[in-house]
């Protein structure tokens, strides 16, 4: 065991020194050596699953300085966003086209779950009796705590204490907090003048901070994914196999073909080139796992590759980051009839609508909720009269593996966020398509 751990450090220095001399000496650029990263750790995490788990930590910290510039982040460049509208009527335009348009993708990434839960049949055969003990304990403590009603979510919003929604990272109470103060900024008229400058200041600032903690993700994202891999193993794949595959491949028809079409036929804009410019952003996502702790490099993609104003990115990505959950409607639609088939459940149309309709709607309110996915994945499942026990057996089976599902999903929420955002800044004239073909440099 000893010797083993001894080469894995061995290899990961030899990783580590790699990517260092990709990045400064071959110029690789940091996409490319992300990926790489995220092929060696995979790699080190499945043949060195008994040492991979000790990096860790630096997975976890560099998990921990993409999420300390979350707050300021949001805050920063929302408020320097409505300053540099100068007209706080563009925000009801602004904000109905953003809602629209995620609600649309959300539509037809729960319908895209759903047939590839009806095309593939993941549940046929499976045994769900060997949830463990542990999570089914842990799932049906957070049902017993119970979820907000739909009043209380919305009256959430509106923060009581907005240095305490900032402290507690409460996405939307500081969304809703720094639009209403960039708003008083602009009618402060010249008083505010000096605010709104130190504000648009900070937000460069902030966004010089992303660049610079980007240049260790490679380092972070190895870590990651050797944890994942030495942790969760591959031998889960011989019962969900085949709820992995439907959910990835999923994911990729939403990805090429809603996305894809967005781009293409929508915008008539290069869908390669916008993959491309957002690749940084989707391979943090998949390794976190988190769209919140993504939002930073998110932003920064956007605005510097895709050429998206600042204004609109810092205003359509934060709201994206919390209500935009693409990925968690393909997973909620297919979990549905993944529980139906292993419960033999014969379903009808109504059932299928109601389906859709409730992931949907739950999607959108998965914000705040730990675990959300999981959690309105119970939810969803007694729209079909599935009782509560059974429900928490057939998540609990799942959770086990939920990490490697849950990594594809967030990397669907981030790309879906990218292309509503590239969408919303065409449409409001706030797109330099030079910089999106990669002519000119934001």
């Amino acid at each position: 065991m000893a010797l083993g751990a001894a080469t894995f450090w061995i290899i990961t220095l030899a990783v580590f020194a790699v990517l260092f001399l990709l990045g400064r000496v071959a110029k690789w650029p940091l996409w490319l050596r992300v990926i790489l990263a995220l092929i060696a750790g995979g790699a080190c995490g499945y043949f060195f699953p008994e040492s991979a788990p000790a990096i860790q930590p630096i997975g976890q910290a560099f998990v921990n300085l993409i999420r300390m510039l979350v707050v300021p982040l949001i805050f920063t460049t929302l408020v320097a966003g409505v300053i540099s509208m100068g007209d706080p009527k563009r925000l009801g335009s602004l904000g109905l086209k953003t809602l629209s348009f995620y609600i649309c993708t959300t539509v037809f990434a729960v319908t895209i779950g759903i047939l590839f839960g009806i095309l593939l049949q993941p549940g046929v055969g499976v045994d769900y009796g060997q949830a463990s003990t542990s999570a089914v304990d842990t799932l049906t403590s957070r049902i017993e705590g119970g979820a907000p009603s739909l009043v209380d979510r919305l009256l959430a919003i509106i923060p009581t204490n907005p240095v305490a929604a900032m402290v507690s990272a409460d996405v939307l109470g500081i969304i809703f907090f720094a639009i209403l103060f960039g708003v008083g900024i602009l009618m402060a008229g010249e008083q505010g003048k000096r605010v709104g400058e130190v504000m648009e200041s900070a937000a460069d600032a902030i966004l010089k901070m992303t660049v610079f903690i980007m240049e260790l993700a490679p380092y972070g994202v190895f870590a990651l994914m050797a944890w994942v891999l030495g942790e969760q193993g591959l031998g889960v794949l011989v019962n969900l196999g085949k709820l992995a595959i439907a959910l990835y491949a999923a994911c990729l028809v939403q990805i090429v073909f809603v996305y894809g079409g967005i781009i293409r036929i929508l915008l008539g804009l290069p869908f390669v080139r916008f993959i491309s410019g957002i690749l940084d952003a989707m391979a943090t996502a998949y390794s976190t796992a988190s769209s919140s702790a993504t939002l930073p490099v998110t932003i920064s993609n956007v605005s510097n590759n895709l050429g998206v104003k600042k204004s609109v990115a810092g205003s359509v990505l934060p709201l994206g980051a919390t209500i935009n959950m693409d990925g968690t409607s393909i997973y909620l639609g297919l979990v549905a009839l993944f529980a139906a088939q292993a419960l033999g459940i014969e379903l009808e149309l109504i059932d299928y609508v109601m389906i859709a309709l409730t992931a949907t709607m739950a999607s959108i309110g998965a914000a705040g909720i730990p675990s959300a996915s999981l959690f309105l994945a119970i939810t969803v499942l007694t729209v079909f009269n599935v009782p509560e026990e059974q429900a928490i057996l057939v998540i609990a089976f799942i959770f086990p593996f939920d990490r490697l599902l849950d990594m594809m999903r967030t990397l669907t929420n981030v790309t879906g966020d990218a292309a509503v955002a590239t969408v919303v800044a065409k449409w409001e004239d706030a797109l330099d398509e030079d910089v999106f073909r990669g002519k000119t440099k934001q």
